[in-house]
């Protein structure tokens, strides 16, 4: 395998390139003053149309149908809104006595967001999964995270945030609950064309996240926030989203082969009960937490995001190579039965 090949094997997608690059621009030329103010309004309106294409692209019948599947579906929540709020409780003692607050803040808060929709669908079928069941699942997840999420926030977190408040939960009702449920009204009209350019939704869907990261980096920028944080800071932030990608890809493995899943199941609750929204979490960052703290909160979202899409993948392919070991014999056992058809031909043919 040349050189090319395994470097275009690696799971790095376009981007998590693009964030990078948004973060250095905005490390160079920070939004400032009015600028700022520009982008805050524009970073807002591009959010609240965001979660109107997530309303209007989502079938209510197909959410029913999966919603079906209550066993499946109870296990994904609780993993994603009790198993995953639990890990975080547990890691912040260690992370608030070793890095800074607000780094401590955002590896509590990425445990506390619903799943992925397009990776967990993605990886699912990938591996051969459920996927009627997957899509279903991190629909669900990302219209109750709009008013779970929040509310885990309030209650976890929101001595830790010191910005976060009722306030905030008004604010998501306004920016993000109220276009998501617009769009749902406005499905049967405008549904079948989004259907038709699903571009249109993956721009918006990417071009928010960068506006929202590139405001909160600059805020940390002109504020200076950069200036105490070092490459041990980030070092100690990517092994505790290892860590707890770990626990929870164990949990929810062993969970569903413990209950009795199907196999095809289980990549389902594997992949959505694992997987954490930076689609979701990032934008809803900008509302719960105020001023430059932001820009380090989101910091251990968007180490989990990529880390998360390595392990996965690599799972993923595992699963596939043995579903294909399941479904095709080895050379091994058929060249056992063919030695046994032509002795029982011969035997047939001799008595």
């Amino acid at each position: 395998m040349s050189l090319r090949t395994r470097l275009q094997s690696i799971p790095v997608d376009r981007f998590l390139l693009l964030l990078i690059g948004t973060v250095v621009l905005a490390a160079l030329l920070p939004a400032r003053g009015e600028v700022a103010e520009a982008f805050g309004w524009i970073t807002y309106g591009a959010i609240a149309l965001l979660f109107f294409l997530y309303g209007a692209r989502l079938a209510p019948k197909a959410v029913w149908e999966g919603l079906l599947h209550w066993r499946l579906q109870s296990l994904v929540f609780l993993s994603t809104f009790a198993l995953f709020p639990l890990i975080g409780l547990a890691v912040m003692p260690v992370a608030g006595r070793i890095l800074p607050p607000e780094l401590a803040l955002g590896l509590l808060y990425l445990t506390l967001l619903p799943s992925t929709v397009q990776s967990s669908i993605a990886f699912t079928s990938i591996a051969g999964g459920n996927v009627p069941a997957a899509l279903t699942s991190a629909s669900v997840s990302n219209m109750l995270g709009v008013i779970v999420t929040p509310v885990l926030v309030l209650l976890l977190a929101g001595g830790a945030g010191g910005a976060f408040s009722f306030d905030a939960i008004e604010k998501i009702a306004l920016q993000i609950l109220a276009p998501f449920v617009a769009g749902q009204l406005l499905r049967p009209l405008i549904g079948g064309w989004l259907a038709r350019h699903k571009p249109v939704t993956v721009v918006v869907d990417r071009g928010s996240i960068l506006l929202v990261v590139y405001a909160a980096f600059s805020e940390g920028v002109v504020a200076g926030v950069w200036t105490s944080l070092d490459w041990q800071d980030l070092a100690l932030v990517v092994v505790f989203a290892i860590a707890i990608l770990a626990v929870a890809l164990t949990a929810t493995t062993l969970a569903a082969r413990w209950l009795g899943f199907e196999r095809a199941d289980e990549i389902a609750i594997v992949f959505c009960g694992s997987k954490k929204s930076m689609a979701t979490g990032i934008p809803m960052a900008g509302i719960l937490f105020a001023g430059h703290a932001m820009a380090l909160v989101v910091l251990p979202l968007m180490l989990f995001h990529q880390i998360q899409l390595f392990a996965c993948a690599a799972l993923a392919q595992r699963y596939a190579r043995q579903n294909q070991a399941v479904a095709t014999p080895s050379v091994a056992e058929a060249a056992t039965r063919e030695r046994a058809s032509v002795d029982s031909a011969a035997a047939t043919a001799n008595p």
